[in-house]
């Protein structure tokens, strides 16, 4: 009776472990197409942009511009939901003087396809190249802003290009670091098909660094954050905020707001520090 239960037990552990390779997006990615409301509701200005990558696939983004802007923000957001519902983030870069390109991953609200790992990066080197080749900014002039998981995704592209600045907020060192506290029990390094390297980007970059995180972080530990921050060059900065995952920057706005601002205001001038 004994072997028959370690055996269930034995088939029922290799099953999920299969379940976690083969469904992993499932415990991924969490889109959502319904788009709730759009930058008029906190009254900023904003057009619809359509963004075609390079596999063909068109996404969904809003441009909201700055009256004089200082420079320009593109915005990587998390795993979940849609551009709908970073509204307060908008808001927050519009008043401290910068336009704000945000995009939908492939599969995320109104944007066509599936959203992959390869997929993601396709999709904010479209945004990149709109705003570098059809709203007039110049390189120099764009800080890429990521948070959760869209700071993998802006460490990536920020490794390529040469922004004027980098902000990570709330991420992971790397995929298979998070899957590997997430599920101790599991062999997840070894499951993990997506790799989602931030720690390995920002090893590589050379633009300014601004690196967020929380204490209170109950989804990526803050551990991440200063390990992402020791593993990037000079020069660099670290915020530390409180508040959990999703609302820690409206939590302490007011000493984000501050810190974002010197911080965008220097890679405005391009001043080193």
């Amino acid at each position: 009776m004994l072997a028959s239960l370690l055996t269930i037990i034995g088939l029922a552990y290799l099953g999920f472990c299969l379940t976690l390779f083969f469904l992993q997006e499932r415990f991924i990615y969490f889109p959502l197409p319904a788009i709730e409301a759009t930058p008029a509701a906190i009254n900023l200005p904003f057009s619809t942009v359509t963004l075609v990558t390079e596999d063909n696939i068109s996404l969904s983004a809003w441009f909201v511009p700055a009256e004089n802007p200082k420079g320009a923000i593109l915005f990587c957001h998390g795993n979940g939901g849609n551009i709908s519902h970073r509204l307060e983030s908008l808001r927050i870069f519009h008043a401290l003087g910068y336009s704000t390109l945000i995009f939908d991953y492939r599969g995320y609200g109104e944007s066509e396809g599936t959203p992959d790992e390869e997929g993601t990066y396709l999709d904010a080197r479209a945004a990149w190249r709109h705003l570098t080749e059809n709203s007039g900014f110049a390189p120099h002039k764009i800080v890429l802003f990521g948070r959760s998981l869209g700071a993998a995704v802006a460490a990536d592209i920020a490794a390529e290009v040469n922004p004027a600045g980098l902000i990570v907020e709330s991420s992971f060192t790397s995929a298979p670091d998070l899957a590997a506290e997430l599920f101790p029990l599991l062999p997840a390094r070894w499951l993990c098909r997506y790799r989602y390297d931030t720690l390995r980007s920002l090893a590589k970059i050379s633009c300014p660094l601004l690196v967020v995180h929380s204490p209170d972080d109950e989804i990526i530990p803050f551990a991440h954050g200063k390990k992402l921050y020791a593993a990037a060059h000079a020069p660099k900065q670290f915020l530390e905020i409180r508040g959990d995952h999703n609302s820690g920057f409206l939590i302490s706005e007011t000493l984000y707001r501050d810190v974002l601002g010197v911080f965008l205001q220097k890679t405005a001038e391009n001043r080193l520090y």
